[in-house]
C-alpha cells in the first residue's frame, strides 16, 4: 500500500460518488470540495454490485468520476475507512489497490489523487472475462440498468 502520509484528494467512480450509498456512509460531511474529474488510461468494468477501474492503454480509455478533497481533520479517518471499504491490503491481495495517479479536473488541469484500482487477482479475472462499461461512467450505467428493469 502506498504511503498514506500524502493527504491527496480521492478520485472516486462508483458507490463513493456523491449520491452513492458509500458516499453517504464514509464521505458525507467530510468533504471540503467535490468536482467532476476523469482518469485517463483506464477502463471501467462492472463487478458484482460495484465497478473496478483497470489500467488500459487503449486510446480514449477513461473513467469518469469525482475528485473529492477531504477536510484535514477528517482525512486520517476517511483514508482508513476507504481502505477498509475497498479491501485495500498492504500486501496487494485485496479487491482493490490504492495508487497515486494523475487525474484530469473539470478545469482541464491535472492533479495527483488516490485512486482505487482493481487488485491483481480481480484485474486478471476482468481481463479474462471483461464486463466493460464502455461509457466509463458507472453512475450513468447504473441509471440505465435501473430504467431498463423498471
Amino acid at each position: 500500500m502506498p504511503e498514506s502520509g500524502d493527504a491527496l484528494p480521492f478520485f472516486v467512480y462508483g458507490t463513493l460518488r456523491t449520491g452513492g450509498r458509500n458516499h453517504a456512509v464514509h464521505l458525507a460531511g467530510r468533504c471540503a470540495d467535490v468536482r467532476p474529474a476523469v482518469l485517463d488510461g483506464a477502463a471501467l468494468h462492472q463487478g458484482p454490485g460495484y465497478p473496478y477501474a483497470v489500467p488500459d492503454a487503449t486510446p480514449g480509455s477513461r473513467v469518469l468520476g469525482e475528485l473529492i478533497t477531504v477536510r484535514p481533520r477528517a482525512y486520517a479517518t476517511a483514508l482508513a475507512a476507504l481502505d477498509r471499504l475497498e479491501d485495500c491490503r498492504a500486501d496487494g491481495t485485496g479487491l482493490y489497490v490504492r495508487r497515486r495517479l494523475a487525474v484530469r479536473t473539470s478545469t482541464g488541469g491535472t492533479t495527483d489523487a488516490w485512486v482505487y484500482l482493481a487488485g491483481p487477482a480481480v484485474e486478471a479475472r476482468l481481463r479474462e472475462r471483461p464486463a466493460l462499461i464502455t461509457s466509463g461512467d458507472w453512475a450513468w450505467a447504473e441509471r440505465g440498468a435501473r430504467t431498463a428493469n423498471e
